[in-house]
Order: C-alpha cells, then sequence, then structure tokens
C-alpha cells in the first residue's frame, strides 16, 4: 500500500519517513505538480483533512492512503498564538528561519524570556472508503533565544518538559521519542495496519 505525504515540506518528509519505515512513504510532489491548498480551517485537525482530501482527490487514484500532518506550536504568553498559524507566522512567504525570529520577538515584546508551551501534531489519514485524524502533543518551555542547529522549524527555541537542551540541540533518536508528530504517527500506524 502506497502511503502518500500532502506535503512538500522536506523536513516533515524526512521525520515521517525514518518512523514509518514500514511503509511505502512518497511525497505527493513525486507522483503530480505541486499545487496551493489553501488551509482555511479553525484547527489543527480541519487543516489536516484539507490538506489530504486535496491530495486524495487530485491523485485520482483508488489504491492510495493520503496522509497530511498540520503542527505547530502554541505559546501560553502569547494566549496559544501561533497555533494553526505557525508555518506563516512571520507572513505567507516566510521561511523556517523568519518564522523562528517572529516568535522569539513576540516572546521578548511580553518582557518574559521563557513561556510554557506546547506543539500539537494532527495527522489525517485519507482513502477511497474512510477518513481518520489522530493527535500527538509535546510539552514544555518556548525561550527567547535560538539555541542549537538541529531540527527545523522552531526547534531551536523549544526545551520539552523534562530537558535543559532545546530540539535544536538534542539528537534525532531522543526527538523521535518525544516528538508531538511521532505520537500521532504512533496512532496513524495503528489505523494503517486495520486499513
Amino acid at each position: 500500500m502506497k502511503l502518500v505525504l500532502a506535503t512538500s515540506n522536506k523536513g516533515k518528509v524526512k521525520e515521517i519517513k525514518a518512523l514509518c519505515e514500514d511503509f511505502e512513504v512518497i511525497p505527493y510532489s513525486e507522483l503530480m505538480d505541486e499545487f496551493e491548498i489553501v488551509e482555511d480551517g479553525s484547527s489543527f485537525k480541519e487543516n489536516a483533512l484539507i490538506k489530504a482530501r486535496a491530495v486524495f482527490n487530485a491523485l485520482k487514484q483508488d489504491n492510495i492512503v493520503v496522509m497530511a500532518d498540520d503542527s505547530g506550536i502554541s505559546v501560553d504568553v502569547l494566549d496559544g498564538k501561533p497555533g494553526i498559524y505557525s508555518a506563516r507566522h512571520a507572513g505567507k512567504n516566510a521561511n523556517d528561519k523568519d518564522n523562528l525570529y517572529k516568535l522569539i520577538q513576540d516572546i521578548k515584546e511580553k518582557n518574559v524570556s521563557s513561556s510554557s508551551a506546547h506543539y500539537t501534531a494532527a495527522i489525517a489519514l485519507v482513502t477511497k472508503e474512510s477518513e481518520f485524524v489522530v493527535h500527538g502533543w509535546m510539552y514544555g518551555t518556548a525561550i527567547s533565544e535560538a539555541v542549537g542547529s538541529g531540527g527545523f522549524g522552531y526547534d531551536p527555541l523549544f526545551i520539552p518538559l523534562g530537558y535543559d537542551k532545546t530540539l535544536g540541540q538534542l539528537d534525532d533518536e531522543v526527538k523521535k521519542k518525544l516528538s508531538h508528530r511521532a505520537k500521532a504517527l504512533e496512532l496513524a500506524k495503528i489505523v494503517l495496519r486495520t486499513l
């Protein structure tokens, strides 16, 4: 069974491939031209489903499962922002660095050096017959400086609960055990095995 990812984010593709070694994982961009998907849902779950449905419908193949992930960071001192807008926190065409530094600036503007925060990952699976969504979370602290160069996205400013290093400093094996996406993928794999 082909597992098609509704993303072209290289960091996500690499992480999901590493965590789903039992499946043939293919980013949809290897099967067709990339196209814009308007994520206008009001939750991670809705946006994950929008992406998975859009790619499933565009591919017009019955024997595939499309997986989409919508994830982001919510910072308590910012009333849960950026949340579902994590990928475009610094603007529509922002890259990971732009978003990272915008979030650091936002935290500093609250006159604090850190805040409790959490990551959410919603993973949607769409097949010809069914749709499923599972979630994973990772709790910790967002700090007002970038530390470490590993990972992607907001990794250099997030310290997971029980650790004293950011995700940008921790090695991949440790992150695999902690990651919100890894937790959601474990649940997604249960669903995939039943399909």
